[in-house]
């Protein structure tokens, strides 16, 4: 009987350690980073992924997209908040998505309602983008989540292959700032910590945030995830070609303001909050009609060096 009763407590700590147990980045520990997430997160439509430009399938019926609403400052009161994991904006009102601002065409199977928007980065010396593009990766990614007008949450919507789409942007740091992420940047020092929120007075257009119109045909269009757990397959993807520019200056108020802590825990820096890509399977990864697909990857120093000798061997023969 007690060795009963020892069996079963073990298995119910066993299982309550499996419930409870949280999920980080490599950055906070490599005990619960991407690799030690759950069997959700193994499946072969997972993402982010790496996409090989040149080994995209073109598809002419992904034309431009249908903005509505991303050109005007909805009335509502929009909620910045420090997940522990992103910094997260949500697009609605008391727990309700925007009733306005929705994309549609592009191929995409209906119109797809925004909720959210959140950003991954890397560090200082890092990139931390997800996806990657002929395996570069970008310092920082954009990622805004729309569900399916059929449905009112991300969570709704997981049980439906085509009930997510997703937007990707990456990010180029140069010199000079973006006066459009003034807002973004600024809310920062208010969610420094995790669990911390700001309500936003007024809330911006959130094409803003975006790069210029005529840019917004390039992209490419694969079936995926979500890139945290429970990774969910229920994710259509759109990956834009052309970064977004912010400066040097507003990628670092990222890195040196979010923690993963909260406050009065041991301070953490949220760093390197990216999920590696995952294998693409079986898989195709398609390319709008705009997109640029005949690049080659830019060639690495040792590329170069190889590229360089085998030109001085042939000059000397």
């Amino acid at each position: 009987m007690m060795r009963q009763l020892m069996f079963f407590l073990t298995l119910f700590s066993v299982i309550s350690s499996v419930l409870t147990a949280k999920w980080c980045y490599n950055s906070q520990s490599t005990t619960c980073g991407p690799d030690h997430w759950s069997d959700n997160c193994k499946g072969e439509n997972q993402s982010p992924i790496n996409i090989e430009q040149t080994k995209t399938s073109r598809n002419n019926n992904l034309g431009d997209f249908v903005f509505q609403g991303y050109d005007k400052a909805p009335p509502e009161k929009w909620v910045f908040l420090n997940n522990g994991h992103a910094v997260q904006l949500t697009i609605g009102e008391n727990g309700l998505p925007s009733k306005n601002i929705n994309i549609s065409g592009a191929g995409l199977p209906g119109v797809y309602r925004a909720v959210q928007f959140h950003f991954h980065w890397g560090s200082k010396n890092e990139n931390g983008s997800e996806h990657t593009i002929d395996w570069h990766q970008y310092p920082m990614e954009l990622h805004i989540v729309h569900v399916n007008l059929k449905y009112q949450t991300v969570a709704d919507a997981l049980n439906d292959k085509n009930g997510i789409a997703v937007l990707g942007f990456m990010y180029k740091v140069t010199k000079v700032d973006n006066q459009n992420y003034n807002t973004v940047v600024d809310a920062l020092k208010n969610i420094s910590y995790k669990g911390q929120e700001l309500p936003l007075v007024t809330t911006f257009r959130l094409d803003s945030l975006l790069p210029s119109r005529s840019l917004l045909s390039k992209y490419f269009r694969y079936e995926g995830s979500l890139t945290t757990p429970g990774c969910g397959e229920a994710v259509i993807w759109t990956v834009f070609q052309d970064p977004i520019e912010i400066s040097e200056t507003q990628y670092h108020e990222f890195v040196d303001t979010i923690h993963f802590s909260q406050l009065g825990e041991a301070a953490q820096k949220m760093l390197n909050n990216f999920r590696p890509p995952q294998p693409l399977n079986k898989r195709k990864v398609y390319a709008s009609k705009d997109a640029i697909i005949n690049q080659s990857p830019v060639p690495s120093n040792l590329s170069l060096v190889t590229l360089f000798t085998t030109i001085m061997l042939c000059w000397l023969l």
